[in-house]
């Protein structure tokens, strides 16, 4: 792997290429929020995604792929930059922080490379006209507007006399209610990500090789699923959500746990079936809106000559444990579906393969350049997935304070680390993959703990580092839990024409 310093990468000379334009075009497709178990080919009872299973058998599936902060904008900046939190500077949710200065890209490094990049769908910088490298970009923010600057989907909304309606369903962004999309099928964000995609790709510039970047908004809640798709699963049995013995009791789990479960209501059973109903439906909504890009890549004749890499930025509970959401360090909220196929005949990515390496989203840039044979710049953290070197551990954390989660993962066993009240889990994911076994305080597993708890110790830095003492891990006390009454709805949305009034960027909009 060829690798260049962040100067030569990040302020490259006005037109310079930094290698000769390849034969190879580039997908890049994102889902947000979707766990890496909601796939057919990982053995999911429910859900049906059997665009994704053919392309997890035409390439390699990595099974150990994790969100190393599984939080929207951190999660993306590890994408964008191939760089760890620590690298790229948030760990919490900053709306109002742009990406590093001077740090490459990896829309810019394709960019420089001679390649034609686009993105459609979010993107989730700031600004949010910013273009991060990529030369032509469609957003679709989920309604951001109070952030500055043009939404292309409402504007897609006003073209069809729908001025304003996207959030007319009354459904929260970060809130597990559910309903049916309110309008037409034709105007539903995954049908205008699908079709703005592959319209672009038939708009492509010829003499050059494509990169394209496709980031759906779903499942990320609102959970607004067409008709269509939540009738497919209306009668079906649905997988029942998973109840260790460790979260039987709300009051003992650790601070931050207790933060998130306290947060979002209790669905009853029938309720919590049937939001879980409609995420599978919006999952499979996307999965077949796959294959109309699948689809134009042939009829355009260039799938045999595209890389195709689909990636999750974290998953969700989905009431797994009494919890929702992201922000957590367990399989359901920090696993990511990780699929990579290659052009065609490349031995590199393989046929069929699952991979069990452990992975980040830092590693897609490099991936993606190295198969491209393009050079790696300096700054990237990440691995190439089709690479030789490998990880022992992976790193993983998720805000700071009382609420501040830490993971570290040696591909066999996870300990998870909560600094307010120094309460450790640890979970062997080989023999209990659904972490209902809390091995922390078995003395069999002792030794474990305390190498893991020696290597999570030797990667913590600034304020965390008030958190140790003689390089033992030793936390914080344990505030009084305060939950602030929830009068945002958790980020409710309005009526969006007239456009909304800009408000203070930092301010973090949702579940904080």
């Amino acid at each position: 792997m060829q690798r260049v310093s962040g100067d030569q990468a990040g302020n490259p000379a006005a037109g310079a290429v930094s290698s000769p334009p390849g034969d190879r075009h580039v997908l890049f497709v994102t889902v947000d929020q979707w766990p890496a178990r909601l796939l057919g080919i990982a053995g999911h009872p429910t859900v049906e995604t059997p665009t994704l299973d053919q392309i997890a058998r035409t390439g390699t599936r990595f099974t150990n792929a994790y969100a190393e902060c599984p939080i929207c904008i951190p999660a993306r900046r590890s994408m964008m930059t191939g760089t760890s939190p620590r690298g790229h500077g948030d760990r919490v949710f900053q709306p109002a922080l742009p990406m590093p200065e001077g740090m490459p890209t990896l829309a810019r490094s394709f960019r420089d490379a001679g390649y034609q990049t686009a993105a459609i769908g979010k993107l989730h910088v700031y600004p949010q006209r910013d273009r991060i490298g990529f030369e032509e970009v469609l957003l679709a923010e989920e309604g951001r507007g109070h952030l500055g600057g043009m939404d292309d989907y409402e504007l897609f909304l006003t073209d069809k006399g729908q001025p304003g309606q996207q959030f007319m369903h009354g459904m929260s962004n970060n809130e597990y209610s559910w309903r049916t999309w309110h309008l037409p099928e034709e105007l539903h964000v995954t049908n205008w990500i699908t079709f703005a995609a592959a319209r672009t790709i038939k708009r492509r510039d010829p003499t050059r090789p494509g990169f394209w970047h496709v980031s759906y908004t779903h499942p990320h809640p609102p959970i607004v699923p067409l008709a269509s798709y939540f009738e497919r699963y209306r009668a079906r049995d649905v997988d029942a959500p998973l109840m260790a013995d460790w979260a039987r009791d709300p009051a003992a789990l650790p601070y931050a746990v207790r933060v998130a479960h306290n947060y979002w209501e209790q669905l009853p059973p029938a309720q919590l079936a049937d939001m879980r109903r409609a995420v599978y439906a919006l999952c499979t909504h996307i999965d077949h809106q796959l294959r109309i890009l699948i689809g134009t890549l042939r009829e355009e004749g260039l799938l045999d000559d595209t890389i195709i890499l689909i990636c999750g930025d974290h998953g969700d509970m989905l009431g797994d444990n009494g919890l929702y959401a992201k922000r957590l360090m367990y399989e359901a909220s920090a696993g990511v579906p990780m699929l990579l196929s290659g052009a065609a005949g490349d031995s590199r990515v393989g046929t069929g393969v699952t991979d069990r390496r452990l992975v980040g989203l830092q590693d897609i840039m490099p991936t993606l350049l190295d198969l491209c044979g393009l050079p790696i710049p300096e700054s990237c953290e990440g691995l190439s997935m089709v690479g030789e070197q490998r990880r022992d551990i992976l790193y993983g954390e998720s805000l700071e304070g009382a609420k501040a989660t830490r993971m570290v993962n040696d591909g066999r066993y996870k300990l998870i680390w909560y600094p307010a009240g120094n309460h450790v889990q640890l979970f062997d994911l080989d023999e209990d993959p659904q972490e209902m076994a809390d091995l922390a305080g078995d003395p069999g597993h002792a030794e474990i703990r305390a190498r893991l708890g020696k290597a999570l110790a030797a990667r913590l830095y600034g304020e965390d580092e008030a958190w140790l003492r003689n390089g033992e891990l030793v936390g914080m006390a344990e505030p009084e839990l305060v939950m602030a009454p929830n009068r945002g709805l958790s980020g409710q949305r309005g009526l969006h024409y007239p456009p909304i009034p800009p408000t203070d960027p930092a301010k973090a909009v949702g579940s904080g």
